[in-house]
């Protein structure tokens, strides 16, 4: 396949001086590239660039045709919606056009647009409300009932031809089979379907326990899911859907707005989203998206952007349509947290236990809120799977907190001499042997004195979540090594603090701070020391856990396997991990160094487990954005006070703790009567053991 170079590669544009030859060869290498990529995602479901690169494509061939009208082809991409190729479904022709919607990118062209769409109105017109909804990031259908009854589901396709996928829709537990209350003759539904990001997991886990490949993305495996020869296949993939427009009605009278009408629908039967708004202040809608931008990590499926309609149906009548989109809508993305740039190299960085991680040298990209130059790649077997190589164009993500990532390569536009790469079989900084343990993914440096896993090992026991000592950050951990003064965790508390104050940037101030610093880390609780000693798979949380049922280090360190197995939350897999690190003769020396140098802590966890279990025997689950806690703050709460929280709601659950944008759990919690409380309620219950009167 020949390159296909999608980025826009004219710098600034074109400018008068350009002849409309070159325009014309460019609007033609736009219109290939936007039909090709259109193609990978509405109709094969398999994208290669993320939505971002495709805007750029799709915002350079719509300013090129406005600037040179004449040059506009019949063909052009900005005449159609989708794609449609061959396919092993029926053909469907849609009785009203399923059309796209024009984007914005930035708060002053969705302003532009709204006084745009002021200006197309008769004078005595005002648009008096507007409404807003979540772009949802999966698959357009449209759905057809006739006298209440589902009779056809089909996908967009191209806005007027899409593909019947009536047998996998019907699988869609979201989706009625029969409308209930007054519903009209005919009714066509268009919405989205999705797959939810717990389904998402849950689907990869079950698929990597029976070493099966994992899926790329959601949506990705959304619209594969939809477009199954098997409805059994579909039916297993946990789809969901989002109703938010009417198509074509018979024998109904609407209401005014757009926003009553999916009221409507929402008594019918159908499934509205819990978060579309109807303002009357357009800067209203400004603050909206700025709320939902910082939101979309809490929802539990994932969106792209949010909608902006016109309310008014007989407004939206008026303002019509281009031939590929509503004038009365726009699309405001938010910023991608998927970009392309090139890999540059491939290196391996050793953690702190010993662990070989291959990871990118990108060429900097802006994205997801901030500027990456590098990006993991897991381990050997995932750079084989994803086939990324130096000089790759390649796809990264950076979701919320999330550590940057290689998707995928973008194949179309890999050099024709690249060649795969391989993983090095030495430890780049000590030049032992790498070895691959037998059953598992990761390969290893077993050099316990390698320098970088000796920094590593200091770095994580200093952090924050661990023993936070203040003053020791990469530099300082670089420095005291290479200059001899620490060599193993247990150094820091009997480091010499005459040399240090001789050294260059120490000062009396700095050298005091430190020494409070690590003075104050000695008596850090049980579970952060256990965090800290990166015993393998012990994070923070089964640190914790573990504190919950041990007094001391010394009472762990004669637990037999049974006493760590019985530990709700555990494992057995963990359980034999913890134990088997207090059998390594190394492991326990390190701890009596710790206790001779005065790093003895006792749990917290545990004192307190004994005096105020208030939430004993409760399982909360926790929802939405709350005021007074993060969500992980509160699930932490709870299990302190003796309660679960797991995921998800069930008919086990005692309470739904619910703060703003609750989402799908709270119609879990009203499917399994599960009484929902707020932060007031359940500040109450922590205090108290039960509800306030």
């Amino acid at each position: 396949m020949a390159q296909r170079y999608y980025r826009i590669v004219s710098k600034g544009g074109f400018s008068d001086t350009d002849s409309e030859k070159e325009v014309s060869l460019r609007l033609e290498k736009l219109g290939e590239l936007i039909r090709y990529h259109n193609d990978l995602y509405h109709v094969q479901g398999v994208p290669e660039i993320p939505d971002s690169d495709f805007d750029s494509l799709w915002h350079e061939l719509i300013a090129l045709e406005e600037k040179y009208p004449n040059l506009v082809k019949s063909d052009s991409p900005s005449t159609n919606v989708g794609g449609r190729s061959n396919t092993p479904f029926a053909e469907v022709e849609h009785r009203l056009p399923m059309q796209s919607l024009d984007n914005a990118f930035d708060i002053e062209q969705l302003h532009s647009w709204a006084d745009k769409i002021e200006r197309r109105l008769d004078g005595n017109q005002k648009i008096s409300s507007w409404v807003c909804e979540l772009k949802f990031d999966g698959l357009a259908v449209s759905i057809r009932y006739e006298k209440g009854q589902l009779v056809q589901a089909a996908t967009r396709g191209d806005g007027v031809i899409g593909e019947d996928v009536t047998d996998n829709v019907l699988t869609i537990s979201d989706v009625p089979k029969s409308l209930r209350n007054e519903f009209p003759e005919i009714l066509e539904v268009r919405g989205e379907v999705y797959l939810g990001i717990e389904a998402f997991n849950s689907l990869n886990r079950s698929r990597e326990s029976s070493n099966e490949p994992i899926f790329a993305n959601p949506r990705n495996t959304a619209a594969g899911s939809l477009r199954q020869k098997d409805s059994t296949v579909t039916a297993s993939r946990n789809l969901s859907f989002w109703a938010y427009q009417i198509g074509e009605i018979k024998d109904a009278s609407l209401e005014n707005g757009h926003y009553e009408t999916m009221q409507w629908l929402r008594k019918l039967g159908l499934p509205i989203n819990e978060h579309a708004r109807r303002f009357t202040d357009f800067q209203d809608v400004v603050s909206y998206i700025e709320s939902i931008e910082g939101m979309r990590h809490d929802l539990d499926y994932e969106i792209d952007g949010v909608v902006v309609k016109v309310d008014d149906l007989v407004i939206q009548q008026e303002l019509g349509s281009t031939a590929r989109a509503p004038r009365w809508a726009i699309a405001y993305k938010l910023p991608p947290e998927e970009r392309t740039t090139r890999l540059i190299d491939i290196e391996v960085s050793i953690g702190p236990g010993g662990q070989a991680t291959p990871f990118a040298k990108l060429e900097p990209v802006f994205v997801g809120g901030s500027t990456i130059g590098t990006a993991t790649l897991h381990n050997a077997d995932q750079v084989i799977e994803k086939d990324v190589r130096p000089g790759d164009l390649v796809v990264v993500r950076k979701a919320g907190d999330v550590i940057p990532e290689v998707l995928r390569p973008v194949l179309s536009e890999r050099p024709k001499n690249s060649r795969p790469w391989k993983f090095p079989s030495s430890c780049p900084a000590c030049k032992t042997h790498l070895e691959r343990r037998e059953g598992e993914a990761a390969t290893f440096c077993n050099n316990y004195e390698c320098p970088r896993q000796i920094r590593g090992r200091i770095e994580h026991f200093v952090s924050r979540g661990a023993m936070d000592i203040e003053g020791f950050g990469e530099q300082r951990v670089d420095l005291f090594v290479s200059e001899g003064l620490i060599r193993d965790v247990s150094d820091i508390f009997r480091i010499d603090f005459d040399r240090i104050s001789t050294m260059e940037g120490f000062g009396e101030l700095s050298v005091t701070n430190l020494k409070n610093a690590i003075e104050e880390a000695r008596s850090r609780d049980l579970g952060r020391l256990l965090f800290a000693l990166r015993i393998p798979h012990v994070g923070i949380t089964i640190a914790n856990l573990i504190a919950e049922n041990f007094s001391d280090i010394e009472e762990l360190k004669k637990a037999k396997i049974h006493d760590l197995e019985i530990i709700d939350g555990l494992g057995p897999k963990i359980a034999s991990s913890v134990f088997e690190w207090f059998m390594s003769d190394r492991n326990i020396s390190l701890i009596s160094s710790l206790q001779n140098l005065g790093v003895n802590p006792r749990s917290e966890l545990k004192q307190m487990a004994e005096s105020e279990m208030t939430l004993k025997g409760m399982t909360i689950v926790v929802t939405g954005k709350l005021k007074d806690f993060s969500r992980e703050e509160a699930r932490r709460v709870i299990k302190d006070r003796g309660g679960n929280s797991p995921a998800s709601v069930s008919a086990k659950t005692t309470y739904l703790l619910a703060g703003e944008g609750g989402g799908s759990k709270l119609d879990q919690a009203e499917k399994f009567g599960v009484s929902v409380i707020d932060e007031s309620v359940f500040s109450h219950l922590i205090e108290n053991g039960e509800l306030p009167e």
